[in-house]
């Protein structure tokens, strides 16, 4: 049986080196080593992950307990998982209590070093979404499957552990087992950024140009009269919009899945503020403030699933269920005619185009080339890492934003630059509460945080630069929104970062 300490060298292994091929390779060898029943927690916890989900650990509890750290390593994978499983199993009176002393017990057993990883683990700190590409590569490694197979098998499932147990037990057969279940969410597929809309219609040919919408993004499951709405960090919100589980389960159809677009409309027929859009997803939804689906994409219809399909047979399929329900868009390998719906977009209050190659297949939870978008500023979305407290009339408040960029490999979020701009009276107030329930440590000036929100940044270009370790540094940021859609895992990479250098660079010439 494997230690826990062997995990938690491992994750400290990853944790210090910034080689993608170091953190695979130390994975790998811990994966290799486990045995069929310790595959699954082992591979939650090296993503910081609880088996299970949520243990019902706060922080309140965690951080009242203090016992003698163990001499010598003993605790196993499955005695931590065993353990885990039964906090979440304690319920009624005197469950606070029992959950205390079952704690108290499991830190005790542990090394110094196991105590600080088990309390990260169970207070939630230990996520590390931006190392899914490499945990995959290492299921792959471990099992000596083609990555493709893991990655695809992910896709379908969106669970690391289930992924790793089926690579590890029977190979690529029992990955290639896995399949689109409805009323289980995928991963969205997501765009990379072009400069222009030249340049993606160059690039991708025959295109589907979609209107880009200020909205939130959604993805709809019916199987029957049975309908679940997920967000897209996969998070349900099917009881907060009754309107859209009305309209999916009147379409024609027997079972469908959907991704699109959903927001809210003024009296004008414009995209209302964000903010309003996503305050229908909270526990306090203002069900007055209808919302209005847009879809894109038909991934499943009537048994049939259609991710492999290419983007034209989607479409198709899209068309034939729920067309009026269909996001603006226009079928063109034509720049002039391109250029109309873009125009079009801007004038109806949206953000810009998508275009999108009409031979792509679906490529769930992955950022490729073969579906772009253009917007008319440059924007990125960026993690917030700490925070300064304000000068002059901002005194109390945080305001001076440090900006991170995800590591594609797996690391923490890379510093890019700092901004105060764009920041309203509303917003200083609310992140001065929020970002102080997320500390993780200051000192007299800063705040820093858990690497966990997304802000929306606009700027004029990137530049580059020897103060931050990604060699770039953002050119006159400014805040546009917080994006409570988004998890860290999806923030925009160090290389979307530094794509955005290259267009500016070469117009100054250097």
């Amino acid at each position: 049986m494997v230690l826990l300490s062997d995990v938690v060298r491992t994750s400290a292994e990853v944790s210090a080196t910034r080689s993608r091929k170091a953190k695979v390779a130390a994975i790998a060898g811990l994966l290799s080593r486990l045995g069929e029943a310790e595959v699954g927690p082992g591979t939650a916890f090296l993503a910081g992950e609880l088996p299970g989900g949520r243990a019902g650990v706060g922080w309140a509890t965690l951080s009242a307990l203090d016992p003698v750290a163990a001499g010598e390593p003993s605790l196993t994978v499955a005695e931590v998982d065993a353990a885990i499983d039964a906090l979440r199993g304690i319920g009624g009176a005197g469950s606070g209590q029992r959950r205390t002393e079952l704690l108290a017990d499991l830190l005790s057993r542990a090394t110094a070093a196991e105590q600080e990883f088990l309390v990260r683990l169970l207070g939630g700190e230990l996520r590390q979404g931006a190392l899914e590409g490499v945990m995959l590569e290492a299921i792959a490694s471990a099992a000596e499957v083609r990555p493709d197979a893991v990655r695809r098998a992910f896709m379908l499932s969106g669970r690391l552990p289930a992924t790793a147990e089926a690579a590890l037990r029977g190979g690529e057969e029992e990955l290639g087992g896995f399949r689109l279940e409805v009323g289980r969410p995928l991963r969205p597929m997501l765009a990379s950024p072009a400069e222009t809309l030249d340049e993606a219609m160059a690039e991708l040919g025959e295109v589907s140009v979609e209107y880009k919408m200020d909205g939130a993004r959604i993805q709809v499951h019916r199987d029957g009269d049975d309908v679940h709405v997920y967000t897209r960090t996969l998070r349900e919100i099917t009881r907060h919009v009754p309107e859209l589980v009305e309209l999916v389960r009147g379409l024609d159809c027997r079972s469908i899945v959907l991704d699109g677009e959903t927001l809210a409309l003024d009296d004008s027929g414009r995209p209302r503020p964000f903010q309003e859009t996503m305050g229908r997803f909270g526990a306090q939804s203002p069900r007055d403030l209808l919302l209005h689906p847009y879809f894109f994409d038909c991934l499943h219809l009537d048994g049939r699933d259609l991710l492999d399909l290419p983007l034209r047979d989607r479409l198709t399929a899209l068309e034939g269920v729920a067309a009026d329900h269909r996001i603006p868009a226009v079928l063109t390998a034509d720049a002039e005619h391109a250029s109309g719906i873009f125009d079009d977009a801007l004038e109806a209050g949206h953000e810009g185009v998508m275009v999108k190659s009409l031979e792509s297949a679906y490529a769930a939870g992955r950022r490729g080339r073969t579906w772009r978008k253009v917007k008319p500023s440059h924007t990125l979305d960026l993690v917030v890492l700490a925070a300064e407290w304000g000068h002059g009339r901002r005194s109390g408040y945080l305001s001076n934003l440090h900006l991170g960029a995800r590591d594609p490999d797996g690391g923490p979020p890379i510093m890019v630059g700092k901004t105060f701009k764009g920041l309203t009276d509303e917003l200083l107030a609310w992140q001065t509460e929020e970002f102080q329930r997320r500390e993780t440590h200051r000192d007299d000036w800063t705040v820093h945080l858990v690497p966990e929100l997304v802000v929306e940044i606009e700027l004029d270009g990137v530049q580059t630069s020897t103060r931050y370790p990604g060699g770039v540094a953002l050119r006159f940021a400014r805040v546009l929104r917080y994006r409570p859609d988004k998890d860290a895992a999806s923030a925009d990479t160090i290389d979307a970062v530094r794509d955005v250098r290259g267009p500016q660079r070469a117009a100054e010439g250097g």
